[in-house]
């Protein structure tokens, strides 16, 4: 039974409808999501905003993140960037660019990941591309290269994920 509304007095709008991941991403970088959109995916994810990680291109199956890397706040005993943390933004990449491609319902999780290191940093602008080498039905494999603002490269990672469905998906 639907409750009758006082003259003058508006109804709220209905409940945004989840839009998938690509749609959402591609509203949020042009500025145009509207109140109440979202996704079934959570963005930006609580350790990208931690690590100040900023997505700034997606396409079906990509993404690139950029951050502002310094040693002084991400480094090792050696003090240039920590390795780990190049990981944490290939990761980052690739389970951006992998979920371009995940339907509400649908999940995933990483099963392998291999770091190859180039060259240090020190300090600044890191640049991640990942994008899918092989997209399979239950198996896909992605490369991230991550460069420096000089536009070197300082790390290529690669990834399999494994996608997740019904009851394999459930809480993920």
């Amino acid at each position: 039974m639907e409750r009758d509304v006082p003259a003058g007095a508006r109804r709220s709008a209905p409940p945004a409808a989840d839009l998938p991941v690509l749609a959402y991403l591609r509203e949020q970088l042009a500025g145009t999501l509207r109140p109440g959109q979202r996704t079934h995916m959570r963005y930006p994810t609580a350790i990208s905003r931690l690590l100040g990680f900023e997505i700034v291109a997606v396409g079906p199956g990509t993404a690139s993140l950029r951050v502002a890397a310094d040693a002084e706040r991400h480094g090792n005993q050696q003090g240039t960037v920590h390795g780990g943390f190049l990981v944490e933004l290939a990761d980052a990449a690739i389970g951006t660019a992998c979920s371009t491609l995940t339907a509400p319902g649908e999940s995933f999780t990483g099963i392998d990941l291999r770091a190859t290191f180039l060259r240090p940093v020190w300090a600044g602008e890191l640049l991640a591309r990942a994008r899918p080498t092989h997209t399979g039905r239950t198996i896909s494999h992605y490369t991230c290269d991550i460069t420096r603002e000089d536009g070197k490269p300082v790390a290529t990672v690669t990834s399999a994920i494994m996608a997740l469905r019904g009851d394999r998906a459930t809480g993920r």
